[in-house]
């Protein structure tokens, strides 16, 4: 009987390494080495009582396949731009492949079912689209004298939708549109059926592009009707009895830091001087809490869009402009209604007190950065004595930060000056000032220290359901290649352990200030770091070097620091914790949302990027090269850091091949290298709005 079960299991282990390809017995047995006729025999009838048993599959006569079982799965559509995708499932360690021909009707970011093939391989096919990431596509019209088409700016749409004459819409050839997907086909090969629903403008325009963008990613533009009118509804005036519930800080010093241009101002700063020598900082955020109850046309609205965006040229807020720039904006001299985190301070920063609440503010005075910044470097100006205070604290709590294993991501942001038509007319470029750290400073404390009040268990009870920002450690993968990369630059990234390494990072941060290569490689540090995301689950912020965090100071403009208000103030009152798996679902929600408005975003930098260099064609650029493929060098303009790409095959003098290991190309008869890092000039050659797309030409040195 063992030999029997061991001939058995040879038998499968045949049919499964020859990926289910049909077998009769002499195949079999030829694999397996086996030339005696009994032994034959007994395979033969082996593989009948296998198919009998539902382990194999009889496709022709005596000729057998593998019978596949296969498993469902759910998960979230990854799509490629070639047609196939990866299958993103919850509880699977890798993405499950599948390839174009077996994606059926499924779109990228679309939840689907998929049946995983029994193969060692991970790979599926899609069974039944369970929800559409959206219907609505940004495109440009194709047409002709019985048909159109439109031709999405999606480039992970492997298709383009037809629409019928009579779905027009009065939309012309060369029209950019919106276009709703009415019918869905079959499967991939067939286009879906849709109606233009609004006319964009041209394509290259610039609010015709930058509706196509939030479109693309599904985005809203404005708000329902009837949801003003909800806005409009809620009562503005603060009653004697709300303020009696609340802590009244009206008479302390307080002000707000902001940027120049910011309309919504949702965390202040509060500074007064303690009879035992400390110092008491309040970090007052606005209540939106005490504005947008739980369940209305406000909130459900909020929770949808889960945060604000903020694109090159404008903000599509989370909540109404009533709210948003008005009533719990907070505006100096006028009474605001805040939640709070109080911190009584000694001279050397350490927390002696702290303090949560519901409070009643009064700011004093609107700070812009550069205003706050030159009290810092003058020692002059309106309330000198709390701001340079304030910042002399910031700077031990950062001091402290950072010796505690926090990374200090330092990158220059590159900004878009806009004339009177929208138009970017000049890059400039910010990087933080002390004023900027000094806010920031206060409201990580004010982050941390909620989230440790609620996070950390008390008298052997477990701790309450929160929602915390959470930062995974990187992978040793991923720091394996960030230390190849960073070696073609003569450094060094060296320790395995979360404050070796985050030493190191910072010690490579800092020697690369003012070179060539500094941007590049914060770039490439920063995208060596895990994806900092929402989570009831608490692991910590590596990044920042908390055992626990939390989104709290920003509930304008973000819905986890909403439900951490929330929450925070139940649990002030007493209350049990609260079920963890629906505020579960709402993390993985936020974490989404916010993943789509960055990606919104930064399409909307490179489109102005290269609408900033449309009129600049012909003219010549000192760069530095930024990334290195197969097909082309990527090069970064060092005055405006707009990026284009030269094809490998255009570069003049020698025919270049790609060195993958050390980052470069490399002349076949010259041996000249091309690498990372490197300055060079280039021309600007060709502008394609509609892609995005800059290519540069090579200019000799």
């Amino acid at each position: 009987m063992t030999k029997i079960n061991t001939l058995i299991t040879e038998i499968l282990s045949v049919f499964d390494l020859e990926s289910n390809r049909p077998l009769n017995h002499r195949q079999v047995a030829k694999r397996l080495s086996i030339s005696d006729p009994d032994t034959k025999k007994l395979i033969d009838k082996l593989m009948a009582d296998l198919a009998f048993k539902g382990k194999l599959k009889e496709v022709g006569r005596g000729k057998y396949k593998l019978k596949l079982t296969e498993k469902l799965l759910t998960g979230r559509v990854d799509a490629t731009r070639s047609g196939s995708a990866y299958i993103v499932c919850e509880g699977e360690e890798e993405d499950i492949y599948v390839s174009a021909q077996n994606m059926k009707n499924a779109f990228n970011g679309d939840i689907v079912t998929i049946a995983l093939k029994g193969n060692k391989k991970k790979e599926g096919r899609v069974i039944e689209v369970l929800e559409r990431r959206k219907t609505v596509f940004s495109g440009t019209v194709q047409k002709n004298k019985r048909f159109a088409f439109v031709l999405p700016d999606d480039q992970k749409l492997n298709t383009d939708i037809f629409i019928p004459p009579s779905a027009l819409n009065k939309a012309e050839s060369g029209d950019k549109v919106l276009a709703e997907i009415t019918e869905w086909p079959e499967s991939g090969t067939q286009s879906p059926t849709g109606k233009i629903i609004e006319i964009l403008g041209l394509p290259g325009e610039k609010d015709a592009e930058i509706h196509g963008i939030l479109a693309e990613f599904g985005l809203p533009r404005g708000f329902p009707q009837r949801l003003e009118e909800e806005a409009k509804k809620i009562p503005l005036e603060i009653t004697d009895k709300e303020v009696a519930k609340r802590k009244d800080l009206r008479s302390v010093t307080t002000f707000t830091i902001d940027p120049f241009d910011a309309k919504d101002f949702d965390d202040a700063i509060s500074f007064q001087k303690l009879e035992n020598g400390n110092v008491e900082v309040g970090v007052h955020i606005a209540d939106v809490t005490h504005y947008v109850k739980p369940g209305s046309l406000i909130d459900k609205e909020a929770i949808d869009r889960a945060t604000s965006i903020y694109l090159v040229d404008r903000v599509i807020p989370m909540l109404p402009e009533v709210l948003s720039n008005q009533v719990c904006s907070l505006r100096p001299h006028e009474d605001k209604l805040c939640f709070s985190a109080m911190f009584e301070l000694n001279k050397d920063a350490k927390i002696m007190n702290k303090w949560f609440g519901k409070t009643i503010i009064h700011s004093d005075r609107r700070f812009t950065y550069e205003e706050a910044q030159l009290v810092i470097e003058t020692k002059e100006g309106d309330y000198k004595d709390e701001i340079l205070e304030v910042d002399r604290l910031a700077k031990l709590l950062r001091e402290k930060r950072m010796n505690n294993g926090a990374i200090s991501f330092d990158r220059e942001e590159v900004k878009f000056k806009l004339n009177d038509a929208g138009e970017p007319a000049e890059v400039i470029f910010k990087r933080q000032l002390d004023a900027h750290k000094l806010i920031e400073e206060f409201m990580l404390l004010a982050n941390r220290k909620v989230a440790e009040f609620v996070g950390k268990s008390k008298l052997n009870k477990p701790a309450k359901t929160y929602i915390y920002r959470i930062h995974d450690t990187p992978s040793t993968e991923k720091i394996d290649e960030f230390k190849g990369f960073v070696k073609t630059f003569g450094y060094s990234v060296g320790g395995s352990h979360h404050k070796d390494l985050s030493k190191s990072m910072n010690d490579l941060l800092i020697k690369i200030k003012g070179t060539k290569e500094e941007n590049m490689i914060s770039t490439l540090a920063i995208r060596t770091m895990a994806k900092a995301v929402y989570s009831t689950e608490n692991i910590g912020h590596y990044g920042l070097g908390f055992e626990h965090y939390s989104h709290f100071t920003s509930p304008i403009r973000r819905y986890p620091d909403v439900i951490a208000h929330r929450l925070l103030q139940n649990y002030l009152d007493g209350e049990k914790s609260k079920d963890a798996k629906q505020y579960e679902q709402l993390c993985k929600h936020c974490s989404e949302r916010e993943k789509l408005a960055s990606e919104a975003e930064r399409a909307s930098i490179k489109f102005m990027q290269v609408k900033y260099l449309e009129e600049r064609i012909g003219e010549e650029f000192p760069g530095v090269v930024s990334g290195i493929t197969e097909w082309g060098v990527y090069v970064e303009l060092n005055e405006n850091k707009c990026e284009g790409m030269i094809r490998i095959s255009d570069i003049p003098g020698d025919y270049y091949e790609f060195e993958k290991s050390k980052y470069l190309i490399k002349g076949r008869k010259t041996k000249k290298t091309i690498s990372l890092g490197d300055p060079v000039t280039v021309r600007v050659k060709a502008i394609d709005l509609f892609k995005k797309q800059i290519d540069f030409e090579w200019i000799e040195d």
